[in-house]
């Protein structure tokens, strides 16, 4: 543990161990707390008898220390405690790998001869939803009409394009629209993907999917199949 040497008020009576503290290999600016318990017991060897220190300055000083070692010893602590929770983070995503989740998306990757499928949050009082297919270079590939359900309603895509021809392999966007009281409105998707393995984001410390639709953060899955 450090402390800022200027945080610390000491009699000049101490000087001379304070020089001593920095000759051993101590810093400049600041004092470790053996340094600390020197300085004062310095401090009462060679105060003058005959005018002693005031002692509410050595408890003073004492509880500032006692202050800062309790907060470092704080520090430490929620940094276990940090290190504890991402372990138990990356233990329970681990679950994770091989299950289909629903996250919040607009694109998936079609395998070839496969499909794909997710869901949306129906809107309430929609009489219909309707959901289009576009590729990479935004060309629509397909379109197709989705019953509304209470909830969430499930969509599928076959892989087709609207003539009925297989989609070549790749990566597909989907925007769904619904049908509220004769007026249309987006709709945000849900993609259906499956994960693959989990990692732990260095920047933000949390759980991230990695699926063939890319990385999806845990905190957008909405259900887990």
């Amino acid at each position: 543990m450090s402390v800022p040497a200027e945080s610390l008020s000491m009699p000049a009576s101490a000087n001379n161990a304070a020089s001593n503290a920095t000759a051993t290999g101590a810093s400049n600016d600041t004092l470790t707390q053996s340094d600390f318990l020197q300085l004062m017991v310095t401090q009462m060897q060679n105060q003058d008898p005959t005018s002693p220190a005031d002692p509410s300055a050595f408890l003073g000083q004492l509880a500032q220390m006692s202050e800062v070692s309790s907060l470092d010893n704080m520090q430490q602590s929620l940094a276990t405690l940090s290190s504890s929770l991402l372990s138990s983070q990356a233990v329970s995503g681990a679950s994770l790998v091989g299950h289909d989740v629903l996250a919040s998306g607009t694109s998936g990757n079609l395998a070839s001869g496969g499909s794909l499928s997710g869901a949306v949050q129906t809107p309430a009082g929609a009489t219909s939803l309707s959901v289009a297919v576009t590729d990479a270079n935004g060309n629509l590939v397909n379109t197709f009409a989705v019953t509304p359900q209470s909830g969430l309603t499930a969509f599928s895509w076959n892989g087709t394009t609207s003539s009925g021809a297989s989609a070549p392999a790749g990566s597909y966007n989907f925007a769904v629209t619904a049908t509220v009281n004769g007026s249309t409105q987006a709709v945000t998707p849900l993609i259906e993907s499956t994960v693959q393995s989990v990692t732990i984001d260095q920047t933000s410390q949390s759980l991230d999917l990695n699926t063939a639709n890319g990385v999806i953060p845990m905190s957008s899955v909405v259900s887990v199949d």
